[in-house]
């Protein structure tokens, strides 16, 4: 019989530690950008191995390197 390895929960502060980010910078990410993340009663919980993908998928990237369109200058422009 194959024994499962069930990963652990984190929580947002060992998510912070593990990506270098701020608490604010997280939240944000949750509420717009859809990180994986479970509200446990008041606390946030994540699966380090559902950031990763997320993170590899560019959910965490900036706007700028989403949509070079939208950086132009207004000189730019002319």
């Amino acid at each position: 019989m194959k024994e499962q390895i069930i990963e652990k929960w984190v929580t947002l502060k060992e998510v912070q530690e593990y990506l270098g980010v701020g608490r604010e910078t997280i939240l944000t990410w949750i509420s717009k950008r859809n990180m994986p993340a479970y509200k446990v009663g008041r606390l946030w919980k994540f699966k380090l191995s559902e950031v990763d993908d997320w993170i590899r998928s560019g959910g965490a990237a900036d706007d700028a390197e989403k949509k070079p369109e939208e950086t132009e200058t207004e000189t730019d422009k002319k």
